[in-house]
C-alpha cells in the first residue's frame, strides 16, 4: 500500500523549493503525493499561484483559504484560526500518512499545529534556521517541536534542531532545496529573459525584494522608504522589484513599489515571476538586494553578490558574497558602490555556499518510503550533556 504523503504549500517561495521534490514524490512507485494550496496561492492580488501548480501537472487535492482582506497583526491571527479549521476537514478526508511542511509562515504553522492535533507524523523542511528579525523565527521552531522528522540544509542547523530537544536520529543534513532549481532548470538567455519580461536590461541591473521586517521595531515602509531613496541614485541601472509576501504592512510596501515603478522607466515590478525567470534574473543581474533568504541561499551559487538589509536575515549562515547594512539610505548606498566595486566583483567566483551541493529533493525521497511511523507520535525530549550552573 502506498504511503501518502501530503505536502502543504502557501507562497510562490516555498512551492519553487518544493517543485522537485513534489515531482520525485509523483514518480515514486511506493509514495502517493496529496497536494494542499493554502494562503496567496488562492489570492488574485498575490498572483493566483495555484493555478500555476496545476499548470506543472500536479493535482491540487484540497484548497483551503486563509488570506483576508488584511495585512494586520489581527487580520494574520485570524487567516492563522481560519486555516486550521480548514486544514482539519483537509486531513480528514485524504487521510494523509506523513504531512510534510517547509519553513516558517503563519499558514504553515496553521497546517502544522492542525497536523498535530489530529496525530498526523509531521516531516518539517528547513527547520534549525534562525530569522531573527521576523516572526518566522518563533513560528519555525515551533514547527519544529510539532514535527517528527527534520530535513535541515546544513550540519549547524542540525545541531540546533537537536539543541531544541529532537532526536538526532530524526535529523537528517540534506542541503538546501533551492539548489536544486539551479542544477536542474536551464535558466533563460538575456535575450529571452528580456523578451518573457517584457523588459530591457540595463548595462547594471540589481534583483529587489523586499519583505517587511515583522519584528523590527522601525516601519517597515519606513525601512522601505530608505532602501527606494538608495536606489533612485543609481544611473543606467535597471530594477526589477518582485512583491513582498502577504505579512503585516505588505500591501504598503506594493503601493511603493508600483509608485516607484511608475516614475522610474529603468524599473519594473511583478507579483509571481516563477521560478525559472525568477533564477534566470539573479543569474543576470549585477546583485540581490533586499532581505530575501533567496540572496542568501541561492544567489551564492550564481556568484551573485547581495546586499541584506536590515535585521529580517540575522542569524542565518551566509555567504562571503552577502554584505550587510543598516536599512538606512547611506548605508545602502555605500553597500551598492561595495556590490558595483571591481574587487568584490572579482573575488564573486571563488565563493562558497554553505547551504551545500544540489540533491536535496533526492536525498529526501530517498528516506519517505522507510521512516518509521509506528509510535513516532509520542515524541520524547532529548537532553544535551552538559553540566547545570
Amino acid at each position: 500500500m502506498k504511503r501518502k504523503i501530503c505536502v502543504i504549500t502557501g507562497t510562490r517561495a516555498d512551492y519553487g523549493l518544493l517543485y522537485w521534490l513534489m515531482k520525485a514524490i509523483k514518480a515514486d512507485a511506493n509514495l502517493e503525493l496529496q497536494v494542499i494550496a493554502t494562503g496567496m496561492h488562492l489570492s488574485p492580488e498575490f498572483g493566483l499561484t495555484a493555478q500555476t501548480i496545476e499548470a506543472d501537472g500536479f493535482a491540487i487535492n484540497r484548497k483551503i483559504e486563509t488570506l483576508l482582506s488584511s495585512d494586520t497583526s489581527a487580520g494574520i491571527s485570524k487567516s492563522m484560526g481560519l486555516g486550521m479549521i480548514g486544514f482539519a476537514d483537509a486531513y480528514a478526508e485524504l487521510t494523509p500518512d506523513l504531512v510534510l511542511v517547509l519553513g516558517d509562515r503563519f499558514e504553515i504553522f496553521a497546517a502544522a499545529a492542525t497536523a498535530m492535533a489530529a496525530r498526523i507524523p509531521i516531516a518539517h523542511l528547513h527547520g534549525g534556521e534562525t530569522t531573527e528579525g521576523a516572526i518566522d523565527e518563533a513560528i519555525r521552531h515551533s514547527i519544529t517541536k510539532m514535527s517528527h522528522f527534520h530535513f535541515v540544509a546544513n550540519v549547524a542547523y542540525r545541531h540546533r534542531v537537536i539543541q531544541l530537544g529532537e532526536d538526532p536520529a530524526r535529523v537528517f543534513t540534506v542541503g538546501g532545496l533551492g539548489l536544486d532549481n539551479l542544477a536542474r532548470l536551464k535558466l533563460l538567455s538575456r535575450e529571452d529573459l528580456e523578451n518573457s519580461l517584457q523588459f530591457k536590461l540595463r548595462p547594471r541591473n540589481l534583483l529587489v525584494t523586499f519583505h517587511p521586517a515583522t519584528l523590527d521595531q522601525n516601519e517597515s515602509s519606513d525601512q522601505f522608504t530608505e532602501l527606494l531613496a538608495a536606489l533612485d541614485t543609481l544611473d543606467d541601472t535597471g530594477l526589477i522589484f518582485t512583491m513582498p509576501n502577504a505579512d503585516n504592512e505588505s500591501r504598503e510596501l506594493i503601493r511603493m513599489v508600483e509608485d516607484f515603478v511608475a516614475s522610474h522607466p529603468a524599473a519594473c515590478a511583478f507579483q509571481s515571476l516563477g521560478q525559472l525567470r525568477y533564477l534566470s534574473c539573479m543569474q543576470l543581474v549585477d546583485g540581490v538586494v533586499g532581505n530575501s533568504s533567496s540572496g542568501l541561499i541561492e544567489a551564492p551559487s550564481l556568484h551573485k553578490g547581495t546586499i541584506n538589509i536590515g535585521a529580517r536575515q540575522n542569524g542565518r549562515l551566509k555567504a562571503d558574497s552577502v554584505i550587510d547594512c543598516l536599512p538606512v539610505r547611506n548605508d545602502i548606498v555605500a553597500a551598492l558602490e561595495y556590490l558595483f566595486s571591481a574587487p568584490f566583483q572579482a573575488r564573486l567566483g571563488g565563493i562558497s555556499n554553505p547551504y551545500g551541493l544540489p540533491g536535496a529533493s533526492d536525498r529526501i525521497v530517498g528516506m519517505l518510503g522507510s521512516l518509521e511511523l509506528d509510535g513516532v507520535l509520542q515524541k520524547r525530549f532529548h537532553d544535551l550533556e552538559f553540566p547545570c550552573p
